[in-house]
């Protein structure tokens, strides 16, 4: 279930009169700031009651500026006390993808619903582990991937669903930007690779979405040298790669910190869809058959994700974008890497 523009009704619906879920950010950094936490201001079905951060002092800030009890600001040593906390219902890890299994193991273990950022983890292995570690718990797993939740790509999911692609498609997409600031996504160890993990991920979403959620049967790659290698001394800096499905179509994608792109283009022989933006937080921009579709602008892309898997977690169901999905994924950007270092095509 999706909620979106015009959803509080059907939010106060599906609550029946219980109170709103309380969802606790593990990780205060910039996508919890500039992003989460203010759609979590436009929830309908959940709002912050809580943060796990390094710095007590900042998430002391947080609950006031949220009106949440600063009991409710835990560091990563005493994240698991949030077990003992009825008024926290979701967990949502948003620290570099090296640390993700550390706290899913956590929250799991606390009996909290989880949301992890993406890319889920720096390994199969990784996301294997906490797919475990949630089962057994019995709870509700789920990767933020925000895109799924946006009528623009939920329109090329529906036009794989009903085959009016008329045959196989060629796609292309690319996400990309300079840059300029070194954090821990040029650091292996944490970010588990580089522009591919981050912004790459969206293009290997779009192609699969496009596919009908099916997997590549083949990845060729290519990383190409470096412009900036003292800055991507740890990570790759660009990645050209191209998935191959079993009906023909293909996808040619890039990922870079150094080019700027935002687009996914694909066209089979009855219809043609272009996106540009295709993957920014708002004002995203489509095409149809060459007729620009209505602009969406102003949809909340992350407090529809958020809103969609409390709704999930109210009635007990599976989420669109599941913990499976973000292992999948894994799988699929371990096989590109494994293909850039061979120069042989690769099956995920």
């Amino acid at each position: 279930m999706i909620l979106g523009a015009g959803g509080r009704l059907r939010a106060q619906d599906l609550l029946g009169g219980r109170r709103k879920l309380g969802v606790a950010l593990v990780g205060l950094g910039s996508y919890a700031r500039g992003q989460l936490g203010p759609a979590l201001r436009q929830t309908g079905l959940c709002e912050l009651r809580g943060v796990v951060t390094g710095d007590p002092e900042k998430g002391r800030r947080w609950a006031q500026s949220y009106g949440f009890s600063p009991e409710s600001v835990y560091t990563y040593d005493t994240m698991g006390d949030i077990a003992r906390n009825p008024d926290i219902d979701i967990i949502y890890v948003v620290t570099p993808p090296g640390l993700h299994k550390r706290d899913v193991l956590v929250a799991a273990a606390a009996g909290k619903h989880v949301i992890c950022e993406k890319p889920m983890a720096v390994s199969v292995q990784e996301c294997e582990d906490m797919i475990a570690a949630c089962k057994a718990a019995g709870v509700h797993f789920s990767i933020g991937y925000r895109l799924h939740f946006h009528g623009y790509h939920q329109q090329v999911k529906q036009i794989a669903a009903k085959g009016a692609w008329g045959g196989p498609v060629e796609m292309s997409g690319g996400f990309g930007y300079r840059d300029s600031v070194k954090t821990w996504r040029a650091t292996k160890a944490l970010g588990g690779g580089g522009q591919l993990m981050n912004v790459g991920i969206y293009v290997i979403q779009s192609a699969l979405m496009a596919q009908g959620e099916e997997m590549p049967v083949a990845i060729t790659a290519h990383e190409p040298p470096k412009v900036r290698p003292d800055f991507f001394d740890e990570v790759e800096e660009t990645m050209n790669f191209v998935l191959e499905f079993a009906d023909g179509s293909r996808c040619v994608g890039q990922s870079s910190g150094e080019i700027g792109s935002n687009f996914f283009d694909a066209r089979g022989p009855a219809q043609h869809v272009h996106l540009e933006p295709a993957y920014s937080y708002d004002g995203l921009r489509m095409t149809v058959d060459g007729k620009q579709q209505e602009p969406l602008d102003g949809f909340n892309q992350q407090a529809a994700q958020m809103d969609a898997f409390a709704a999930c977690v109210i009635n007990d169901e599976p989420s669109i974008v599941p913990a499976e999905m973000g292992l999948r994924d894994i799988r699929i950007t371990s096989a590109i890497y494994a293909a850039a270092a061979s120069g042989k095509p690769v099956r995920p």
